[in-house]
Parts: C-alpha cells; structure tokens; sequence
C-alpha cells in the first residue's frame, strides 16, 4: 500500500449519508449528490463501452485482412446503439412511473397557508434549474417534495387552465352560472321564507336542487371542462416537479 490507514479518518458509507442528509432536510445536496453520481456512472460506461469497441476494431485490424477489418467494425456501433437504446428505455421508464406516484401524499393544510412562491425565481427558475431524474426514487423525492413547495403554484394553475376550458366550451359557463345562481337563490328564499323551521321542507328542497344542478351540469359539459383543466394541471405538474431540480427552501442573498 502507497499510505498507511489514518485511523482518525472518518468514513461514512453511501446509503448512511443518505440517509442523514434525507432525515436532516438537505433534499437539495441529496438531489445534486444523486445526478452527479448518475452523470459519472454514464460517463465512465460510454468510455469503457468505447474503448473496448476500439480496442476490439484495432485487434481485428491487425489479425485479419482489410475486408475482415470493414465487417467487425459495426460490433462497435451495435454496442453503442444498445448502450443508446437502454438508456432510452430507462428514460421512458422513468416517466412511465411518474403517473404511478401519488403527489399529494405528503400535502397538509399548513402548506396551502403559506405564501405563493415567486413564479420567476421561485417556480420557473433558470435553465440550469431542470434536468431529467436519473432514477425512479428521484423523480419520487422530486415530487413529492416539489408538490409540496409549489402547491399553491399548481393550484393557480388549475384555475387558469379551467378558465381557459370554460372559454373554449361557452355552455360550461353558462351551466355553471346558472348553477351557482340557483343555490344563491335558495339560500335567498331559504333565509326570507325561514326554512329551518321547516327541515323536512328544506330537505327535499335541497335534494331537488342537487339534482336539477347535476342535470344542469351534465347538459352544458361542465365535467368536461373540469376534466380537460384537471388533465393538463396534471400532467404540467407531474413533468415540472420532476424535472425541477431541488433548491434551499431559503435562497441566499446577494452578496453572502
């Protein structure tokens, strides 16, 4: 051996630090940790994969004739095209499993309480702010964590896009209007008329009203709407919050 062991050394083993970094709430340098070590993992396999695709063309050149050098040579281009090919498909894998998580697992109230973060800084950031989740506990962390930090992000969102479907399909506004007008005029009557007295009255009342809105509903394609604004919603906030890289939840300032 070149050195003799340092017995003050302190090494901590990969899955160890991990782990505290996880318990300890520094997601972003697990997530940093976490692409460059797959960034160093793919670099070394393509220069292997490389060499030994050269290393194999050079021995086949110098042992056989020119023609025989010609009809080896695509070996090194199979490997890399399957090097390629896996790669692809561990990619779609990845995003295949985005629609298998549950996002809003670890959602409370508290993080709907909070303030908006900034959409400049905050949720869309720079470009050097994204890049592909290198693994499926990744883009989980990714998430996860994300759908908590930008909840009220996502929301804003859900409205806009709703908004947007409402003015695409005019009947929608229209059934929901009237669907909101008519349970304002219920609880209009309910208080001059002092249907409380009466509750089996308002009961029923209530029960024809839930029906003649769901009709309403039904006919004017508002589910549709609300189906279209959650689709999109969706999906904009499944591929942001697992591409958007994990930042301090306190950014530091300028100067420090």
């Amino acid at each position: 051996m070149a050195f003799s062991a340092n017995p003050l050394a302190l090494s901590v083993p990969d899955p160890t630090f991990e782990t505290w970094l996880r318990d300890s709430g520094y997601l972003e340098i697990l997530d940093q940790r976490t692409s460059d070590l797959h960034r160093i993992s793919t670099t070394t396999t393509t220069s292997t994969t490389t060499t030994t695709a050269a290393a194999n063309s050079n021995s086949h050149s110098n042992s056989t004739t020119t023609t025989t050098t010609t009809t080896n040579q695509p070996s090194g281009i199979t490997a890399t095209n399957s090097l390629l090919l896996s790669t692809l498909l561990n990619n779609l894998g990845t995003l295949i499993s985005l629609f298998t998580l549950n996002p809003f697992s670890k959602l409370t109230n508290e993080d709907f309480s909070g303030d908006t973060p900034s959409w400049t800084l905050g949720f869309i950031g720079y470009s050097d702010s994204y890049s592909f989740p290198s693994s499926r506990s990744q883009a989980r962390m990714r998430v996860t964590e994300n759908n908590k930090r930008y909840c009220r992000n996502y929301a804003t969102l859900f409205i806009l896009f709703f908004a947007c479907s409402l003015y695409q399909i005019p009947i929608a506004l229209v059934g929901l209007v009237t669907s909101l007008a008519l349970w304002d005029l219920f609880k209009y009557c309910g208080n001059r008329w002092d249907v409380d007295k009466y509750p089996v009255i308002r009961e029923v009342l209530l029960r024809l009203l839930q029906c003649v809105t769901v009709a309403i509903i039904y006919a004017c394609n508002v589910q549709m709407a609300v189906l279209y604004a959650l689709g999109v919603s969706y999906a904009v906030m499944m591929l942001h919050a697992s591409f958007r890289k994990l930042t301090p939840v306190k950014q530091p300032t300028k100067g420090k």
